[in-house]
């Protein structure tokens, strides 16, 4: 699934693309889109405009629209933002142009500071604009007085393109991972807040001082163009208190114009994702979530806010939070063998050859011998540094037979989800004509079978193409099964069911299986870092059986309530599982980024490099141990400072562990808070929202519960719903003559669009539509969106890594 912010990932094919034929037939149009601020997106349009010149019309599509560019806290642009920018943009490439042709060396200064508009640059090394040939030749064989007229004509127009959004499905979407909206915070650090992508537990306190966070009112925007652009009118309801803020904002923003239109009504559910963290950090029976944790990610280019440069005037700071990519990649090179991959996939390189010879720039020549060069490298068997290897993408428009691919498996758990799979490759081979020799048993899915029948349709360029979306979509399965994925997933799940039926019991029993996850995982480390033995497939790390820690301290507070000051357990409880992660760290202090360990990782491994060098250099002193002789006396006088030695280097670690200690006991603090969730989120108080039994049960999430009581018109605690224009019309004015309109309920409505506030994931997706199909309610329509999708990577990062307040 490939996010939509062209901008930054596709720079370099855009910088080839405007090359095309640029002598003959010059490109004059350029087309972006994004869904940055236009502040954040100004270089990149620079970049491409700068890279051929002879553009007059310049068009940008952007997902923010101008009323969000100026109420976001670190845009310079007021609320007439599109004009602002599009003058903007003209002045800042006319000074450019200037100078570029006068001095090329003033172009870079100019394109790094942003010119006149004083937009902010990235941190990233700005490539030498002088370098690029079609800047060069241009102004090399182009008279000046052209150069000057081309920026004349320049014409740049900004248009609001609000349907910048990633589909899983048709059914279900998620917003870009590298957009604003799901960048900007969600949560100011304060004492209710958890991390800056997720909201603020929902104590129902909240002023009208209170500062809106920039992620709820970007939210607000973006679900208020959308239904705009699928002309509907929402019955707003929320529960949670940015859901809160998100749907006031929603109502505000409708005006008296839309009371005479005719929409389609639908409603509006916005949740917050903190009434629900277990369901995210959880290992749920969905293919498509272990897909994606299984997965490779795109690596995420640096966005202008977390700039590193002295230049940057907008740092990683209170507004934005990076997000994991949601552009998986699907390594299909490790599914074909070598010789495979070389001889069908990149024999296509050959059938497009006199379309890459068609390039009529000044550097054809280059260009066409960076073919042959390719070309030559591939059949002289290249190694896979050489040579780009293949990947493949999820793509949620591919379909068999009109059924698409993702909203399938979507709604499918592990094991009938690899067995459509199955089926899809079947048919596929059979419509090919292609047979497979390999027997196949009814009802179940092997890896070799799988594997045999990718290879298959692979055989030949055409079939490849026909068939690249099962696939894509096979070989991501197939990865998904491989041994190491399938069993370190099914050790979560069964470590999480091990904890959910603890905590039905006693909370010493629970207590007894969170240390015992601490000890295994920091007695696995201590074996992998002295290379005693390899890790075995499925193990769980340290940092995993921390994040089944939080897992099991929120499972604690829902089974065990107390006031949430001193955790679900007692002081000696605590007291060993405190002692169990301190040892821990002291074993293994290259575990995976955790904030609270921030200035303390280096000393911790410091340490251990210490007590290994010792151990080592003791062990060997005692083999070389003889009977006394003379040249043992002479080392009697040196005792005293080596004494001196040890007493300072035992008072270091000392120190080392004192610290260590009070990092620990921040982070049990914090485990206090996730334990709260139940008594502070006030919507869960009553408990008719509370799961019930534990996972060997089928556990259902918030949105599978919220939504059955919902669609069977029982009432919610803590649902608000927000009066829409004709209820405001209502109840200001004809309700005082009888004419009241009575409060409508969710649902009445035919369409529901289900919005989580901090991110999905596919288990819970799935959930919503057992929920409604279980309703018995055919005549629903159901979308179910979020901020992001969540795996439980997503969660330990949001909680305790970079992305956290901890």
């Amino acid at each position: 699934m490939a996010t939509v912010d062209v901008i930054k990932s596709c720079i370099d094919s855009i910088r080839q693309v405007v090359d095309w034929n640029s002598h003959s037939v010059p490109a004059r149009k350029l087309v972006v889109f994004t869904s940055r601020l236009l502040s954040d997106a100004h270089r990149y349009i620079l970049r491409c405009l700068s890279t051929h010149q002879v553009i007059h019309h310049c068009t940008v599509f952007t997902s923010i629209s101008e009323t969000a560019h100026s109420a976001f806290p670190d845009s310079p642009l007021g609320p007439d933002a599109y004009h602002e920018y599009e003058s903007l943009l003209v002045q800042d490439y006319e000074e450019l142009v200037k100078k570029s042709g006068t001095n090329p060396g003033h172009a870079k200064h100019n394109f790094e500071d942003g010119g006149r508009s004083q937009f902010p640059s990235s941190g990233q090394d700005v490539p030498n604009l002088e370098a690029s040939s079609s800047g060069r030749d241009f102004y090399e064989h182009v008279p000046s007085d052209y150069v000057d007229d081309a920026v004349l004509k320049l014409v740049v127009s900004v248009h609001h393109f609000p349907m910048i959004l990633c589909p899983i499905s048709p059914r279900a979407f998620v917003l870009p991972s590298e957009g604003l909206v799901a960048e900007a915070y969600l949560s100011a650090e304060h004492e209710d807040s958890i991390s800056p992508g997720l909201p603020p537990l929902s104590t129902g306190v909240l002023s009208d001082a209170d500062e809106v966070p920039p992620g709820a009112t970007l939210t607000a925007h973006f679900l208020y163009h959308l239904a705009a652009k699928m002309d509907l009118k929402m019955e707003i309801f929320s529960l949670g208190d940015i859901s809160k803020t998100v749907g006031k904002i929603l109502t505000d923003m409708s005006s008296l114009y839309d009371v005479g239109r005719r929409k389609r009504s639908a409603g509006l559910l916005l949740i917050d994702r903190t009434l629900d963290l277990l369901t995210p950090c959880c290992h749920g029976d969905s293919l498509v979530d272990r897909m994606f944790s299984s997965l490779p990610r795109r690596n995420r280019t640096a966005s202008n806010p977390q700039g590193k440069g002295s230049g940057s005037q907008l740092k990683l700071g209170s507004s934005y939070l990076q997000r994991a990519s949601l552009d998986v990649q699907i390594p299909l090179a490790k599914i074909l063998n070598e010789e495979d991959w070389q001889i069908d996939n990149f024999r296509l390189l050959e059938s497009v050859e006199a379309f890459l010879c068609g390039w009529n720039s000044g550097n054809s020549d280059s260009q066409i011998a960076g073919l042959i060069n390719l070309s030559q490298k591939i059949h002289g068997k290249p190694n896979h540094s050489d040579v780009e290897i293949p990947t493949g993408s999820f793509v949620s428009s591919e379909n068999f037979r009109g059924m698409p691919f993702l909203e399938a498996i979507l709604d499918r758990r592990t094991k009938d989800g690899a067995l459509l799979v199955k089926k899809w490759l079947q048919e596929s081979l059979r419509k090919e004509n292609v047979t497979v020799n390999m027997k196949s048993r009814p009802g179940v899915v092997t890896k070799p079978e799988l594997h045999a029948m990718i290879k298959a349709l692979c055989k030949s360029q055409s079939c490849l193409l026909r068939n690249k979306g099962i696939i894509q979509l096979a070989s991501a399965t197939l990865l998904a099964l491989e041994e190491s994925n399938y069993a370190k997933w099914d050790a979560f799940s069964s470590a999480e069911k091990i904890l959910s039926v603890s905590s039905g019991e006693t909370s010493q029993s629970l207590a007894v299986q969170i240390g015992d996850l601490i000890n295994k995982s920091a007695l696995l480390g201590s074996h992998v870092n002295s290379g005693k033995r390899e890790i075995s497939k499925g193990l769980l790390a340290l940092q995993d059986a921390l994040l089944l820690m939080i897992v099991g301290y929120i499972l604690a507070g829902e089974n065990f309530p107390t006031s949430g000051s001193d955790g679900p357990f007692s002081w000696q409880e605590e007291h060993l599982l405190k002692e169990a992660v301190v040892d821990a760290f002291l074993e293994n202090p290259s575990v995976a980024n955790l904030k609270f360990l921030d200035g303390l990782k280096e000393e911790l491994e410091t340490n251990v490099s210490k007590l290994k060098s010792e151990k080592t250099v003791e062990e060997s002193s005692k083999l070389e141990i003889d009977d006394f002789d003379d040249d043992q006396w002479g080392k009697w006088g040196d005792e005293d400072g080596d004494d001196y030695n040890k007493n300072e280097q035992v008072y270091g670690d000392m120190q080392v562990k004192l610290e260590l200690r009070d990092r620990v006991d921040n982070f049990f603090k914090f485990l206090h808070k996730l334990s709260d969730l139940k008594r502070k989120n006030i919507p869960l108080r009553d408990g008719s929202l509370t799961a019930e039994g534990n996972f060997d049960e089928d556990r259902k999430g918030l949105l599978y519960r919220l939504l059955t009581r919902v669609l069977s018109k029982y009432d919610v605690p803590g649902l608000e719903y927000h009066s829409s224009t004709v209820g405001r019309l209502f109840k200001s004015g004809f309700g005082r003559f009888g004419l009241g309109q009575a409060k409508p309920s969710l649902s009445d409505q035919n369409v529901i669009l289900v919005f989580v506030i901090g991110g999905i994931n596919g288990f819970e997706v799935r959930e919503a539509h057992e929920a409604l199909a279980e309703s018995g309610r055919p005549d629903i329509e159901l979308l179910v969106g979020g901020t992001t999708l969540l795996t439980p990577d997503d969660m330990l990062d949001l909680l305790l890594g970079n992305s956290s307040y901890i």
